[in-house]
């Protein structure tokens, strides 16, 4: 018998920082006395592979689901999309705040590609990210769970019945014990190898927002490593991601809608963070000579192509047809210029 409760994920921070460990620890031994909620830990979302056993126990879990990360949000969402765990995007009231003008950037008038395949793939229940470092104290994510377990319905499945050919109960089951995973994990003894998690390497390709994302191909025809490509409904998708060098994001920067995600990066506006969309806030960098996106790009790619044993092709190839500079951000640009020089300074 299905019983009501809510899903709650912690995907576990990269590494062994001991205060990201302490908050998941505490997290998770708090949930586990929550008699609404169903606490589980994973290993790092960004790091899980297609047939990672983490990855099917994600695929197996129905109903409402919140997922508790080392990232932001939205690249927390699209990942787990890149995986097929996907939903509706539940609203989230704790996250990190985002001021006036980041607010006004970050909207667009852009019209994301309709997709009606892959629209039928998404299922009627909702999926709410939660950002682990926006605070320190679990108080404050419990109080934003149990929000959310009230105002959810969740309809659990029994674990036997979410189990197909692969992978085996067992697997699956060590997910729903997230102390003993972390106990293993301090003690990291052979004796408690078989409670631990199947391990991941870190790993580094780009998420899509379809959410932003216009279908305008330019990723495709600027990155010359093959890891685009495009499914039978004609829509762009990461088709190699493998194939991405590690450590660039020449792409992100070329897309014109910010819909090209590395939540790996350290530039907020590239891991996903919210409040900086392409092409709609005026750099005051290329005031004082620095190179602007699409140069920035073309530079990286060209690092990548030379230690690939390939030439460096510069801007000559594959950078998107509009002006590098839109019309209406150089006429702030100017309109900036003019201001200062009136300031007289």
């Amino acid at each position: 018998m299905a019983d009501k409760k809510l899903t709650v994920v912690i995907s576990q921070a990269q590494g062994k920082n001991p205060a990201k460990r302490e908050l998941e620890e505490s997290l998770a031994a708090a949930l586990l006395m929550e008699p609404d909620v169903e606490v589980s830990l994973v290993p790092h979302l960004y790091d899980l592979s297609a047939d990672h056993t983490g990855t099917m126990f994600l695929q197996a879990i129905r109903g409402d689901l919140v997922v508790l990360s080392w990232l932001y949000p939205r690249a927390s969402h699209w990942v787990l999309d890149r995986q097929n765990i996907r939903g509706q995007e539940g609203l989230v009231e704790l996250k990190e705040e985002i001021d006036e003008e980041e607010q006004e950037a970050e909207e667009s008038n852009s019209v994301p590609y309709d997709n009606p395949e892959r629209n039928k793939t998404i299922p009627n229940r909702k999926i709410y990210s939660i950002d682990l470092r926006v605070s320190s104290n679990p108080d404050d994510y419990l109080t934003e769970i149990k929000r959310i377990a009230k105002d959810t319905q969740v309809q659990t499945v029994q674990l036997g019945n979410m189990i197909q050919e692969s992978p085996k109960p067992a697997q699956i089951e060590k997910y729903l014990k997230p102390l003993d995973i972390i106990n293993a994990q301090k003690n990291n003894s052979a004796a408690n190898d078989a409670s631990q998690m199947e391990p991941t390497k870190r790993r580094w390709y780009p998420v899509i927002d379809y959410g932003l994302c216009t279908n305008c191909m330019e990723c495709i025809d600027f990155c010359l490593f093959g890891v685009y490509g495009v499914d039978q409904g004609g829509q762009i998708l990461v088709e190699e991601q493998d194939s991405c060098k590690k450590g660039c994001p020449a792409c992100s920067r070329v897309c014109p809608e910010n819909a090209i995600i590395f939540p790996g990066h350290k530039t907020p506006g590239i891991a996903g963070a919210d409040g900086e969309v392409a092409g709609l806030k005026i750099d005051l960098s290329k005031l004082f000579g620095a190179p602007d996106a699409l140069e920035m790009a073309a530079r990286e790619r060209d690092a990548e192509l030379v230690a690939d044993g390939r030439d460096a092709l510069g801007v000559g190839v594959g950078v998107p047809n509009r002006s590098k500079v839109s019309q209406s951000t150089s006429d702030e640009l100017d309109d900036l210029i003019d201001s200062l020089d009136a300031m007289d300074l």
